[in-house]
Protein backbone atom coordinates (compact mmCIF):
# COMPACT_ATOMS: atom_id res chain seq x y z
CA UNK A 1 0.00 0.00 0.00
CA UNK A 2 1.25 3.45 -0.87
CA UNK A 3 1.62 5.72 2.11
CA UNK A 4 0.26 9.20 2.27
CA UNK A 5 0.58 12.56 3.99
CA UNK A 6 -1.89 12.72 6.87
CA UNK A 7 -1.14 16.39 7.60
CA UNK A 8 1.20 19.21 6.67
CA UNK A 9 2.23 21.26 9.70
CA UNK A 10 3.74 24.73 10.06
CA UNK A 11 5.52 26.04 13.15
CA UNK A 12 4.28 29.04 15.08
CA UNK A 13 6.43 31.20 17.33
CA UNK A 14 6.43 29.96 20.91
CA UNK A 15 8.14 31.93 23.68
CA UNK A 16 9.04 29.82 26.70
CA UNK A 17 11.78 29.22 29.23
CA UNK A 18 12.40 25.78 27.73
CA UNK A 19 12.89 27.14 24.21
CA UNK A 20 16.42 26.38 23.03
CA UNK A 21 16.86 29.53 21.00
CA UNK A 22 18.96 32.23 22.71
CA UNK A 23 15.99 34.55 22.28
CA UNK A 24 13.71 32.13 24.09
CA UNK A 25 11.67 31.34 20.99
CA UNK A 26 10.96 27.98 19.38
CA UNK A 27 9.12 26.70 16.32
CA UNK A 28 8.50 23.20 17.70
CA UNK A 29 4.77 23.88 18.00
CA UNK A 30 3.67 22.97 14.48
CA UNK A 31 0.03 22.97 13.48
CA UNK A 32 -1.88 21.48 10.55
CA UNK A 33 -2.72 23.79 7.67
CA UNK A 34 -5.28 23.59 4.90
CA UNK A 35 -4.24 23.39 1.29
CA UNK A 36 -0.87 22.73 -0.34
CA UNK A 37 2.37 24.10 1.13
CA UNK A 38 5.60 24.79 -0.75
CA UNK A 39 8.60 22.64 0.20
CA UNK A 40 11.73 24.61 -0.60
CA UNK A 41 15.43 23.77 -0.53
CA UNK A 42 15.94 25.65 2.72
CA UNK A 43 12.73 24.49 4.38
CA UNK A 44 8.96 24.64 4.43
CA UNK A 45 7.36 27.90 3.32
CA UNK A 46 5.93 29.78 6.30
CA UNK A 47 7.53 27.51 8.90
CA UNK A 48 9.12 29.25 11.88
CA UNK A 49 12.45 27.76 13.01
CA UNK A 50 14.02 29.04 16.21
CA UNK A 51 17.33 27.18 16.33
CA UNK A 52 18.69 27.29 12.82
CA UNK A 53 22.00 25.83 13.98
CA UNK A 54 20.30 22.47 14.49
CA UNK A 55 17.07 22.65 12.43
CA UNK A 56 16.29 23.69 8.89
CA UNK A 57 18.71 24.20 6.02
CA UNK A 58 19.21 21.91 3.02
CA UNK A 59 19.92 18.70 4.96
CA UNK A 60 17.04 19.19 7.43
CA UNK A 61 14.58 21.06 5.27
CA UNK A 62 11.56 18.89 6.14
CA UNK A 63 10.87 16.70 9.17
CA UNK A 64 8.54 13.69 8.88
CA UNK A 65 7.01 11.62 11.66
CA UNK A 66 4.71 8.62 11.37
CA UNK A 67 1.13 8.85 12.61
CA UNK A 68 1.43 5.25 13.84
CA UNK A 69 4.42 6.11 16.05
CA UNK A 70 2.57 9.15 17.40
CA UNK A 71 -0.34 6.85 18.33
CA UNK A 72 2.05 4.66 20.33
CA UNK A 73 3.24 7.70 22.26
CA UNK A 74 -0.33 8.86 22.91
CA UNK A 75 -1.00 5.53 24.62
CA UNK A 76 2.35 5.62 26.42
CA UNK A 77 1.81 9.03 28.03
CA UNK A 78 -1.96 8.86 28.26
CA UNK A 79 -2.95 11.88 26.21
CA UNK A 80 -3.84 12.73 22.66
CA UNK A 81 -1.15 14.03 20.31
CA UNK A 82 -2.32 16.09 17.37
CA UNK A 83 -0.49 16.23 14.03
CA UNK A 84 2.60 18.40 14.43
CA UNK A 85 2.97 17.40 18.07
CA UNK A 86 6.46 16.06 17.45
CA UNK A 87 7.48 19.25 15.67
CA UNK A 88 7.06 17.47 12.35
CA UNK A 89 6.23 19.17 9.06
CA UNK A 90 4.80 16.01 7.52
CA UNK A 91 2.68 13.62 9.52
CA UNK A 92 2.67 10.42 7.47
CA UNK A 93 0.40 7.40 7.35
CA UNK A 94 1.46 3.90 6.20
CA UNK A 95 5.05 5.10 5.65
CA UNK A 96 7.85 3.20 7.43
CA UNK A 97 9.79 6.30 8.45
CA UNK A 98 12.08 4.48 10.90
CA UNK A 99 12.77 1.82 8.26
CA UNK A 100 13.47 4.36 5.52
CA UNK A 101 16.90 3.86 3.97
CA UNK A 102 19.21 6.86 4.21
CA UNK A 103 19.31 8.45 0.77
CA UNK A 104 16.03 7.01 -0.48
CA UNK A 105 13.84 9.40 -2.42
CA UNK A 106 10.16 10.10 -1.94
CA UNK A 107 7.83 11.61 -4.51
CA UNK A 108 5.29 13.63 -2.51
CA UNK A 109 2.89 16.01 -4.23
CA UNK A 110 4.96 17.82 -6.84
CA UNK A 111 8.13 17.63 -4.72
CA UNK A 112 10.89 15.02 -4.53
CA UNK A 113 12.45 14.52 -1.11
CA UNK A 114 15.49 12.57 0.07
CA UNK A 115 15.88 10.94 3.48
CA UNK A 116 18.95 12.31 5.30
CA UNK A 117 19.21 11.85 9.09
CA UNK A 118 17.12 10.94 12.14
CA UNK A 119 15.91 13.52 14.59
CA UNK A 120 17.73 13.54 17.95
CA UNK A 121 15.67 14.62 20.98
CA UNK A 122 16.51 17.81 22.86
CA UNK A 123 15.51 19.70 25.98
CA UNK A 124 13.21 21.91 23.91
CA UNK A 125 11.24 18.81 22.91
CA UNK A 126 10.97 17.66 26.53
CA UNK A 127 9.93 21.15 27.65
CA UNK A 128 7.27 21.44 24.98
CA UNK A 129 5.69 18.16 26.07
CA UNK A 130 6.23 18.79 29.77
CA UNK A 131 7.74 15.31 30.20
CA UNK A 132 11.08 15.65 32.04
CA UNK A 133 12.44 12.22 31.08
CA UNK A 134 11.26 12.37 27.49
CA UNK A 135 14.77 12.43 25.99
CA UNK A 136 15.61 9.10 27.62
CA UNK A 137 12.27 7.54 26.70
CA UNK A 138 12.40 8.84 23.13
CA UNK A 139 15.91 7.45 22.73
CA UNK A 140 14.98 4.01 24.05
CA UNK A 141 11.88 3.85 21.83
CA UNK A 142 14.08 4.64 18.79
CA UNK A 143 11.36 5.81 16.40
CA UNK A 144 12.93 9.22 15.77
CA UNK A 145 11.33 10.36 12.53
CA UNK A 146 13.40 11.50 9.56
CA UNK A 147 14.71 14.75 8.19
CA UNK A 148 14.54 15.15 4.43
CA UNK A 149 16.37 17.11 1.79
CA UNK A 150 14.31 18.75 -0.97
CA UNK A 151 15.68 17.52 -4.30
CA UNK A 152 12.89 19.09 -6.32
CA UNK A 153 10.89 21.95 -4.87
CA UNK A 154 7.14 21.57 -5.06
CA UNK A 155 3.85 21.71 -3.19
CA UNK A 156 2.52 19.10 -0.79
CA UNK A 157 -0.87 18.81 0.87
CA UNK A 158 -2.70 16.46 3.21
CA UNK A 159 -3.80 13.31 1.38
CA UNK A 160 -0.95 13.33 -1.13
CA UNK A 161 0.61 9.89 -1.75
CA UNK A 162 4.17 9.19 -0.56
CA UNK A 163 5.94 7.02 -3.12
CA UNK A 164 9.49 5.68 -2.73
CA UNK A 165 11.05 6.23 -6.16
CA UNK A 166 14.66 5.32 -5.38
CA UNK A 167 16.33 3.33 -2.59
CA UNK A 168 20.11 2.91 -2.14
CA UNK A 169 21.48 -0.61 -1.93
CA UNK A 170 23.46 -0.09 1.31
CA UNK A 171 20.30 -0.69 3.36
CA UNK A 172 21.24 1.47 6.34
CA UNK A 173 18.01 2.83 7.81
CA UNK A 174 17.07 5.90 9.81
CA UNK A 175 16.45 3.67 12.81
CA UNK A 176 19.88 2.09 12.50
CA UNK A 177 21.61 5.47 12.30
CA UNK A 178 19.71 6.66 15.37
CA UNK A 179 20.62 3.59 17.40
CA UNK A 180 24.27 3.82 16.29
CA UNK A 181 24.66 7.40 17.53
CA UNK A 182 22.73 6.87 20.77
CA UNK A 183 22.66 3.45 22.42
CA UNK A 184 24.40 0.99 20.08
CA UNK A 185 27.87 2.32 19.16
CA UNK A 186 28.80 -1.09 17.77
CA UNK A 187 26.74 -0.07 14.73
CA UNK A 188 28.87 3.02 14.00
CA UNK A 189 31.17 1.35 11.43
CA UNK A 190 28.10 0.69 9.26
CA UNK A 191 27.68 4.43 8.78
CA UNK A 192 31.13 5.19 7.36
CA UNK A 193 30.34 4.15 3.80
CA UNK A 194 26.89 5.74 3.64
CA UNK A 195 27.76 8.65 1.39
CA UNK A 196 24.18 9.94 1.55
CA UNK A 197 24.72 10.89 5.20
CA UNK A 198 25.78 14.51 5.74
CA UNK A 199 29.56 14.81 5.91
CA UNK A 200 29.31 16.50 9.31
CA UNK A 201 27.72 13.38 10.79
CA UNK A 202 30.21 11.06 9.12
CA UNK A 203 33.04 13.12 10.61
CA UNK A 204 31.45 12.74 14.03
CA UNK A 205 31.29 8.98 13.51
CA UNK A 206 34.97 8.87 12.54
CA UNK A 207 35.95 10.80 15.67
CA UNK A 208 33.94 8.54 17.93
CA UNK A 209 35.43 5.42 16.39
CA UNK A 210 38.93 6.85 16.69
CA UNK A 211 38.31 7.66 20.37
CA UNK A 212 37.19 4.08 20.96
CA UNK A 213 40.43 2.83 19.36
Amino acid sequence: MTGRVAAVNIGVVTEAEWAGDASGRSGIDKRPVDGPVALLTEGVAGDFIGERAVHGGPEKAVYAYAEEDAAWWATEIGRSIRPGGFGENLTTYAVDVTGAVVGEQWAVGTAVLQVTVPRTPCTTFAGFWGVPDLIRRFTVRATPGAYLRVLREGEVGAGDPVEVVDRPAHGVTIGEVFRAITLEPELLPRLLDVTDLPEKLRDKVRRRLAARG
